[in-house]
């Protein structure tokens, strides 16, 4: 799965390169007419296309193989009779789909801003505010927006765990995992329940934006931080009360 999001960014940027015309203002996603001007807005323009899919379906299929998949191979009874501890078995689990998040978006940040640099020029940044920026700064702000999008799919990850502990069957918590996130986002673009949308854990998935502005706003990132927290305590308590009590040695 890190090899096909790492092939997200090649593929843009090749397809830019090859091009007869280069994209436009306002053709193709986000930043892509950028990208012949600076190399470094691959990273962010692969983020813009596999945040609203593949990015959760690559998570929501680790998340959701967490629990139901140890159960479907009969190893979650002797990690529990090790004795791993169930709470201890869970902690361990969501760390080691958070840790997913993190190498998934890591992976495109990092192949983008190599085949950037390798197909197009490097050069001083002009954010969204008109300020330029240095190369140094630029990759700093490029990570910083990596870190943003990686928080981003810890309240989905913690929403994958719950549901694994729901069933045995690692494909149907993958698959659950994967349409609830197009579900929250199908729901947050519809402005008859705008007054949902600030409690969707898809809700400022794209609010990065801010973090390419000078001087940095920063309570877009701190309310996302604030949102998937809240998924995570909230999901997390779910997953506690029903694999406490889940029969796994029967």
């Amino acid at each position: 799965m890190l090899l096909a999001l790492a092939a997200i960014p090649v593929i843009i940027a090749i397809a830019v390169r090859v091009a007869s015309d280069p994209p436009g203002p306002g053709e193709g996603p986000p930043f892509l007419d950028r990208i012949t001007q600076n190399g470094l807005f691959v990273s962010v323009t692969a983020l813009v296309v596999t945040i609203p899919l593949f990015l959760p379906l690559t998570v929501g299929v680790v998340a959701g193989d967490t629990i139901a998949g140890e159960a479907s191979l009969g190893t979650l009874r002797y990690l529990l009779v090790a004795p791993a501890g169930r709470v201890r078995l869970l902690l361990v689990k969501y760390a080691g789909a958070a840790a997913f998040c993190l190498a998934a978006t890591a992976t495109v940040v990092l192949v983008g801003a190599g085949i950037g640099a390798a197909l197009f020029p490097v050069g001083p940044v002009t954010l969204l505010s008109g300020d330029t920026i240095g190369v140094g700064e630029s990759v700093t702000r490029s990570l910083l927006v990596g870190s943003y999008v990686a928080v981003s799919m810890l309240g989905l990850s913690a929403l994958g765990l719950f549901i694994s502990t729901l069933t045995d069957v690692p494909v149907g918590a993958m698959a659950t995992t994967v349409v609830l996130s197009i579900v929250a986002q199908v729901l947050g673009s519809l402005d008859q329940l705008a007054w949902l949308h600030p409690w969707l854990f898809s809700h400022y998935w794209l609010g990065f934006a801010d973090l390419l502005r000078e001087p940095i706003v920063w309570s877009t990132y701190a309310d996302n931080a604030l949102l998937q927290a809240g998924y995570v305590v909230l999901f997390g308590a779910l997953a506690y009360g029903r694999f406490v009590t889940k029969d796994v040695l029967s």
